[in-house]
């Protein structure tokens, strides 16, 4: 099956607990790409592509988040897939 991307938004206490490098970890054990980020106001953001079934499974870790975060919600957007970051996965800079 084709590889598609989609958009996550997570909302929540989520920065400053980790939750970068936690979705990062999960992406690579996926065989996912992409990025994560934090967002200026709070949030953080995951970009991804892979098979469907592996962003499902990410998702659904993205909803609990390390043991330190407390996610409220979230957000799935579909998204284009970018080639640049097609070949792996990394963090994005910081916000604070």
């Amino acid at each position: 099956m084709d590889e598609v991307a989609r958009r996550y938004v997570i909302r929540g206490i989520v920065q400053g607990v980790g939750f970068r490098y936690f979705a990062q970890r999960r992406a690579e054990q996926l065989g996912v790409c992409g990025y994560v980020k934090n967002l200026p106001d709070g949030r953080v953001e995951v970009y991804a592509i892979g098979a469907p079934a592996k962003l499902e499974e990410l998702r659904q870790v993205l909803e609990i988040g390390p043991r330190s975060a407390r996610v409220n919600e979230v957000e799935e957007h579909e998204a284009h897939v970018q080639a640049r970051y097609a070949r792996s996965f990394s963090v994005e800079g910081d916000f604070w």
